[in-house]
């Protein structure tokens, strides 16, 4: 049992027959009546995002998630085929298991695979990746005022915001978590 004053961010929590993770919290101590948790969480399995504020002594039913590497292997048609690292066993995914971190995601990567009672829910790349830019439009000299941007295409096919001195064929680091580009590497 763990209760709502001790949550961090990451943990995950049983209540009302679901599994939630906590996103962010704060512990609040007005100056007058009794202090709370204002928590923002998300539902595993549909994703979905809530924010609530609870008592700090409400007890919650904790829950483990299993974390695997699975390495990707291929697509085929709507499938995405991993590899587990240890047992070499292939297992299929739709593309509603993964989610849109699979924009990421090259053939070979090695991804933390999270299930819950057998069920896998979310795939986590490397929180950063290299990616090669396929295409971006070249960066019109003289245009460098202020943190200028423009569109760049990696070789997942994933669409990112770069600086403008990167070109085609470079490659660029990725926060998968964001999405954000990181720097040249």
């Amino acid at each position: 049992m763990i209760s709502a004053g001790e949550f961090r961010n990451g943990v995950t929590f049983e209540m009302d027959g679901d599994v939630y993770q906590v996103v962010e919290f704060q512990h609040v101590k007005p100056g007058k009546g009794a202090a709370f948790v204002r928590t923002k969480y998300k539902n595993i399995r549909t994703g979905a995002g809530i924010e609530r504020s609870f008592n700090p002594n409400d007890k919650f039913e904790q829950v483990s998630l299993e974390r695997r590497d699975m390495s990707f292997l291929y697509k085929d048609g709507d499938l995405y085929y991993f590899m587990d690292v240890d047992t070499y066993e292939q297992q299929p995914f739709s593309p509603d298991m993964i989610g849109d971190k699979i924009q990421f995601i090259k053939e070979g990567m090695v991804c933390k695979i999270v299930t819950y009672k057998g069920t896998v829910f979310e795939v986590e790349p490397p929180t950063f990746v290299v990616l090669e830019v396929t295409q971006t439009e070249p960066g019109v000299k003289g245009d460098t005022a202020t943190n200028a941007t423009k569109t760049a295409t990696v070789e997942t096919g994933a669409t990112i915001r770069v600086p403008l001195f990167v070109n085609e064929g470079d490659l660029v680091r990725i926060d998968t978590r964001t999405g954000a580009y990181m720097e040249r590497a």
